[in-house]
C-alpha cells in the first residue's frame, strides 16, 4: 500500500453539479451526490454512489485489477437494450484508508459509455 503524497496526490471532493450517464440511449446512474477524485496526472474521475446507479444494467466481471493506492478493484459490464460494453465500470469495495470515501461508489470508463454529462 502507498499512500498519497507530493509525488502522486490524490484528491477527492464532493461533485455539486449533477453528474448523468448514459448507454443507448438510457440513463444509467444519475446524481448529485457523486464524487470527483483528482489523481496525479491523470483525469478526473468521477465516483457515483451505488444508490444512483440502474444497477439491472450492471454485471459482475471476472475482470480485477490492482492500484498501489487505492486497493483492489473489481468490474461491471453494462448491458442496455441489446448493447454490451465489457468492464466499462469498477468499484473498489475495499480501498484503501486513504481513499475509503470511494466505497460504495462506481466509476465509468467515458470509452465506454455514450456520455458522461456534467450539468448545473
Amino acid at each position: 500500500m502507498k499512500l498519497p503524497g507530493p509525488d502522486h496526490p490524490i484528491i477527492i471532493t464532493r461533485e455539486p453539479r449533477r453528474v448523468r450517464v448514459t448507454l443507448a440511449g438510457i440513463v444509467i446512474a444519475d446524481t448529485r451526490r457523486a464524487l470527483r477524485l483528482e489523481e496525479a496526472r491523470y483525469p478526473p474521475v468521477f465516483y457515483v454512489p451505488r444508490s444512483d446507479i440502474r444497477s439491472e444494467t450492471f454485471a459482475a466481471s471476472a475482470h480485477t485489477s490492482h492500484c498501489p493506492y487505492k486497493g483492489d478493484a473489481r468490474y461491471f459490464d453494462l448491458r442496455v437494450e441489446g448493447t454490451h460494453r465489457p468492464d466499462a465500470v469498477w468499484s473498489y469495495e475495499s480501498p484503501y484508508p486513504a481513499v475509503d470515501q470511494i466505497r460504495d461508489h462506481v466509476a465509468f470508463y467515458p470509452d465506454r459509455v455514450d456520455s458522461i454529462a456534467v450539468t448545473d
